[in-house]
Formats: C-alpha cells, structure tokens, sequence
C-alpha cells in the first residue's frame, strides 16, 4: 500500500506521496484556520500523517509545486475509511478543486472494495453531498467514546 498516485487537472496535481506534503503548512492549516484541529499538537499532527493514507493537492507556483490542500485517510484499504482533516487554503476555493479532491479521494485504485465511507462536519455538507456523501442511515447504530 506503499505505491504513489498522481492526478493532474489544469495546472494542479493530487499525489499521494507523503515525502511532497507541506508539514507547515498543514499544521498551522490545522491548528489555527480549522474548527476541529485547534488542540492538537504539531507531533499528533505528524503522528496521525504518518499512520495515514494521504493526499495533496499542489500548484505550481515559481518553479515549484505549492500544497494549496489535503485529505487523510483512516482506513483498512478494504472496509472502512474515515475521510479527515480535508480543506483547500482559501485563495483557492471556488475553483472546484474540494469536490476533485474528494472524488480523486473516493476513486483511488486501492480502495475499489470499501463499503463504508465516513466523515464528519461542521459546515461543508453541501460541498460532501456534491461527492455522494449524506446524513447516516442509522445514526442510533454508532456510538463513540469521547476523551
């Protein structure tokens, strides 16, 4: 599960490679523009990348790729996968890069068998449902435990 995918559309590319992906940037995304990742801290943020399925999304910018978004995977690679920690910077929304990202995310050749996608939000369920996702079936059938 090791192998890097690249998608190209216009000028910017969705890779898998984790040795491309801008750690700064993405920590401070996370830290200070998110509503779910304030608390965390920049190891967990590290920690959780490291034990992912990830993906950038990159524009050239000067003679090199600049990472204007992410998405991480929680997964099995056959069952399940927790879609997290998705956002495009804000000088590139509008662009319809979230719902090619999402789908690019949905369409990765090693997760052709996983029935159950998941994800939560606070604010974006018009952009998710634009990517097939919507409200659980049968939300009395989860449970959590909060720490």
């Amino acid at each position: 599960m090791n192998q890097v995918y690249e998608w190209q559309r216009d000028d910017y590319t969705i890779s898998t490679d984790p040795a491309r992906l801008d750690l700064d940037l993405i920590a401070e995304f996370l830290q200070q523009r998110s509503y779910w990742a304030r608390d965390r801290s920049r190891a967990e943020i590290e920690r959780s990348i490291s034990h992912s399925l990830v993906f950038g999304l990159y524009h050239p910018d000067e003679n090199k790729d600049e990472q204007v978004g992410f998405a991480r995977l929680v997964t099995d690679y056959s069952i399940f996968v927790y879609v997290c920690d998705v956002f495009v910077l804000e000088s590139e929304r509008g662009k319809g890069l979230g719902q090619w990202l999402m789908r690019t995310v949905q369409t990765h050749p090693e997760l052709p068998s996983v029935r159950r996608w998941v994800l939560t939000t606070q604010d974006a369920h018009g952009m998710y449902a634009k990517t097939g996702f919507a409200p659980l079936k049968n939300p009395e059938r989860w449970m959590q435990v909060g720490r």
